[in-house]
This record gives C-alpha cells, sequence and structure tokens, in this order.
C-alpha cells in the first residue's frame, strides 16, 4: 500500500488526523505523511508492518463509518431532501444514531443493515491486499454502493419520524395552551393506568365514564378530532387540575409520557405500591367518616 488519494483537501486532513490517534509510537507516525496540495495520505517505505497494516484498516473503517457517514447524511438531506438548516440536520441524524445504536426498536425493523459491517470491512480488506495507490472516492463509488443505499435509506426512515415528532411537538404546544386559558375544575386528581384508564377524585373515588364524558369540553374534541383521546386527554384537559398522581407500571408509556408533556409540573408519576398506600388511606378516611 502506497498511499490514499482523496479528492478534498479536507477530507485528507481528517483521515491523516484520525489515523494518527490510533498509532503507538512517533517511529510508525513518521512513516505515515500528508501531501496537502495533492489531498494525499502516502505511507512511507515498501512495506508496513502487519500490526501498523491492521491498525490503518481499523482506523479507515472508522473513518468511513463514524466520521464520513454524518458528512454523507448531511449531503443526502441537503441535496434530495431540501433540508439547509444545520440545526434540522443534526436533529434527524440524532434519529438516525438513535436507531443504530439500538435505542428504538420499533423503527430498527425497517433496516436492513446486518452484513453492513462485514461487508465494509471486506471491501477494505480488498483494496489494500496490493501495495497500490487508489482514490478513496472511487473506492466508495465501486465498493461501498450497497452502503450508500443503505445510508439513503436511513434518511428516509428519520425524516418520517423527524416530521412525527415535529407534529407531536406542535400538538402539545397546542393543548398546553388550551390548558393555561383553563380554570381547575378540580384540585387534586389520581389517574390510574392499568389494562385501562381509571379516574379517581380527591377522596379516591372513581369517577364514572358517564361522568367524565359529560364534563369534556366539546371545543376539544371539534376544533381537534383527529388528536384528542375522549377516554384520556380530553376529560383531563377538561378537568384541568392543579396536582395529577399518575400510577403506572410503565412510565415510559407513549401516552404516561404525553400526559406527563402537556401537564408538565402537575404530573407526579408513582409506583402501584403507592397506589394501595393511597386507596388503604381512603378506605381509612371512609371509615371514619362513615362512624362519624
Amino acid at each position: 500500500m502506497a498511499e490514499i488519494i482523496f479528492q478534498s483537501k479536507l477530507d485528507a486532513e481528517k483521515f491523516y488526523d484520525h489515523l494518527l490517534k490510533y498509532l503507538p509510537n512517533n517511529h510508525d507516525k513518521e512513516t505515515i505523511l500528508l501531501i496537502e496540495d495533492r489531498h494525499i495520505v502516502k505511507f512511507s517505505g515498501n512495506m508496513i508492518s502487519l500490526e501498523i497494516s491492521r491498525i490503518v484498516k481499523h482506523a479507515f473503517f472508522e473513518f468511513i463509518t463514524n466520521i464520513k457517514r454524518d458528512d454523507w447524511f448531511r449531503e443526502i438531506l441537503k441535496s434530495h431532501y431540501f433540508y439547509d438548516e444545520f440545526e434540522e440536520q443534526q436533529q434527524i441524524i440524532e434519529i438516525i444514531d438513535s436507531i443504530l445504536e439500538g435505542q428504538r426498536e420499533d423503527l430498527s425493523i425497517f433496516l436492513n443493515n446486518a452484513n453492513e459491517e462485514t461487508q465494509i470491512k471486506s471491501a477494505i480488506e480488498h483494496i489494500f491486499l496490493d501495495n497500490i495507490s487508489f482514490s478513496f472516492d472511487s473506492f466508495l463509488k465501486f465498493r461501498l454502493r450497497p452502503y450508500f443505499q443503505s445510508l439513503q435509506g436511513y434518511v428516509e426512515i428519520a425524516i418520517d419520524e423527524y416530521k412525527m415528532e415535529q407534529e407531536y411537538q406542535i400538538f402539545v404546544q397546542m393543548l398546553r395552551e388550551f390548558l393555561m386559558n383553563r380554570e381547575p375544575k378540580m384540585e387534586v386528581l389520581h389517574l390510574l393506568f392499568d389494562e385501562e384508564i381509571t379516574f379517581y377524585n380527591e377522596q379516591f373515588v372513581e369517577m364514572k365514564r358517564a361522568e367524565l364524558t359529560r364534563l369534556i369540553d366539546r371545543k376539544l374534541l371539534v376544533n381537534h378530532p383527529v388528536y384528542v383521546d375522549s377516554a384520556s386527554i380530553a376529560p383531563l384537559l377538561s378537568l384541568a387540575p392543579t396536582t395529577i398522581f399518575l400510577y403506572t407500571k410503565d412510565p415510559d408509556e407513549p401516552l404516561v409520557r404525553t400526559i406527563k408533556n402537556i401537564f408538565e409540573e402537575r404530573v407526579t408519576i408513582k409506583s402501584f405500591a403507592a397506589l394501595r398506600d393511597v386507596d388503604k388511606w381512603a378506605e381509612d378516611h371512609q371509615s371514619s367518616e362513615n362512624q362519624a
């Protein structure tokens, strides 16, 4: 291997700086040259050791999959989808990163990247077999075409998710504004998330569905029929309680997060164990009232 030729000076500098971080000592670093005016990273001498060769290939793989990948994502977003703003690009790339890191299992199923790492490493091994010069951009064009198709797919999925998240934020803000203009109809509400949602008043007496339906502000359902759930969000907004104690086994459940996002500091998340304590208090309180 003699040299890698890059199309841009910036790419040559990026790879050179990235590679130097992996080399174990200064002597090895002296064998790697950056020829800036020709955009070349050159390996001096006739041969390099197997260990240095392994390091170079590993650094090259990471340069492609970590450093350059985000550059390519930004280029796809800009040229294909007209996302020119850096901040918007960054938000979409963060969604892609969360998918690739396995944080969004619901979206990961749409990706077909099972053999991606193997394919890239195989292409790198092949190009480094001979002690020759090669063009980085030609390598990408002819060896990594499937990888670029995958990147396009990641961007498409992330853009759909980004648009949905934008719509969700608009929806939450709209309901926050509705809530700001309402007088509380009750001070404390207990909300139980189990197989279905159950409302309890301050004395922990269950509020029946018919009662909740009567309390719903009809403007909510008329103005926002698609977004407002008549079984949970609509009665909550109509009651506009000052404090909501929400009992759940799963604080990350989407509807729980939505209620938390709309009502913000009004909501206190509690466990089912805490619910038993409140339930016992309610029974004792009711018993003492009956005795009186």
